[in-house]
């Protein structure tokens, strides 16, 4: 279709021809088209409804901005502009940092007091996930910040009972506890729809502007520690082996009371028995009793010498007996 310029200043007429040779073939179809555009209208409009659930999720759906049902797992549709779905995973644990911040902007939510008046410095990590997606997302405005909050109100409380030595030391696993049940309890209380399952302290410490000298102080505690378990080792070394030997001389001394007994017990037996004999023969009982003696002495004694009496009457009171006597018996100056 082509048009041309005149002589006389004008233009000729488009050739109709070529015009309706190529829109020919569509006049035919012209009263479907208003059909079929409202059918790809109406489909494109239907395809923005549909969503997908996945597994460990769920959907919310809202009617005109009113909660209206729950969708499970698997492909779902929702009337656009009608229904709005918000799909909550009620698998996933999320994490929040209590304390953290506040090394990024300057600020001191991370010091706290402890029931003894010392300042610390406390970092947590509370891991919570969504377990009622209702009350998820129609009771809370901001479920992360509201967390956080109440987690550092739950650690501030348990941190305020404790002394600092607890806190620092073997309380901190009560502090944990302690701060999951607190902060468990409030976020109930918020009818919130979370789970808090995981409480885990990370810093527990003293302010870094004193904390060198509050190391000196907990090295002289754990130094004083020390000393005191070293005594009470040697105590419990030392007092134990004494009582067994304290033992062993008092079983020592009744095994010798028994022995000096029975002992004594026989002399008194053996006295009575040679009184009873010497009553009956006492000359003869002396005399054996005096050559038994005289012979248990005479064993002892290395070098005899035996004088008879006459010879001694008129002898001076000293003898002098010098070491060249043989060792031979002398018996009557024979």
């Amino acid at each position: 279709m082509r048009s041309q310029f005149r002589r006389d200043g004008g233009w000729d007429r488009p050739d109709a021809g070529g015009l309706d040779q190529f829109t020919g073939p569509f006049r035919k179809y012209r009263r479907f088209l208003g059909p079929i555009v409202l059918l790809a209208i109406l489909g494109v409009y239907l395809a923005t409804g549909i969503y997908s659930v996945n597994p460990g999720e769920v959907g919310v759906v809202r009617t005109f901005g009113k909660h209206s049902g729950l969708t499970t797992p698997g492909l779902r549709f929702a009337l656009p502009a009608v229904q709005r779905v918000d799909v909550v995973n009620l698998e996933k644990i999320e994490r929040v940092e209590v304390g953290a911040r506040s090394k990024e902007r300057g600020q001191t939510d991370s010091l706290m007091l402890t029931g003894d008046e010392y300042i610390v410095e406390a970092q947590m990590i509370v891991q919570y996930r969504v377990t009622d997606p209702i009350k998820y997302l129609f009771r809370l405005r901001d479920p992360e910040q509201t967390i956080l909050t109440t987690a550092e109100v739950a650690l501030r409380s348990v941190i305020g009972t404790k002394t600092i030595d607890e806190a620092l030391t073997d309380g901190r696993e009560r502090v944990q506890v302690e701060t999951l049940a607190q902060l468990q309890a409030l976020i109930t209380a918020y009818e919130s729809g979370l789970t808090v399952t995981e409480v885990k302290l990370q810093v527990v410490d003293a302010p870094e502007n004193v904390r060198e000298a509050f190391l000196d102080v907990v090295r002289a505690r754990e130094e004083k520690q020390k000393k005191i378990n070293e005594a009470q080792g040697y105590s419990e070394d030392l007092l134990p082996r004494t009582r067994g030997e304290a033992q062993q001389l008092i079983r020592a001394a009744e095994a010798y009371k028994e022995q000096r007994v029975l002992r004594a017990n026989g002399d008194v037996a053996n006295f009575l028995a040679v009184l009873e004999e010497y009553r009956k023969a006492e000359r003869v009982t002396r005399d054996r009793l005096h050559l038994e003696t005289m012979e248990r002495i005479l064993k002892t004694v290395d070098k005899k010498i035996l004088v008879d009496r006459d010879v001694t009457r008129n002898a001076l009171p000293l003898l002098n007996l010098t070491p060249s006597v043989t060792g031979t018996d002398k018996i009557g100056g024979r």
